[in-house]
């Protein structure tokens, strides 16, 4: 099973004990984002182009930032559960999806990404 696979399964599993404690809000924003980074890893798979596969793997980066931010709201708050397992777990996929998109722009030519920018 994949790192953002797991992590998603973690991610609903999180959230359904914050919405025990009645924390909807939260609770719903890290499900969204949470389980967005491995959909947009799924799409780069299926990319169009290297510009494309890149673009989709800096929205699964910025979903995964964005789930951090959530993460450390429930860290920081009274009466919200934290697990930080799924910190643990955010920085691994974090720098995997760096050193994936940071290879990935290395690959690319110059006139390629000048090409595809333009379309």
């Amino acid at each position: 099973m994949s790192l953002t696979l797991q992590f998603a399964l973690d991610i609903v599993v999180f959230t359904e004990k914050l919405e025990e404690r009645k924390k909807f809000v939260v609770a719903r924003q890290i499900l969204k984002s949470g389980t967005s980074i491995g959909a947009n890893v799924r799409e780069a798979q299926n990319a169009e182009s290297k510009a494309d596969f890149i673009h989709k793997l800096k929205i699964a980066a910025k979903e995964a930032d964005e789930t951090g931010y959530w993460l450390e709201i429930c860290r920081h708050s009274q009466n919200y559960c934290f697990d930080q397992e799924l910190t643990e777990q955010l920085i691994s996929i974090t720098k995997v999806l760096s050193k994936i998109i940071g290879s990935s722009k290395r690959r690319q030519s110059p006139n390629q990404h000048i090409n595809e920018s333009s379309n």
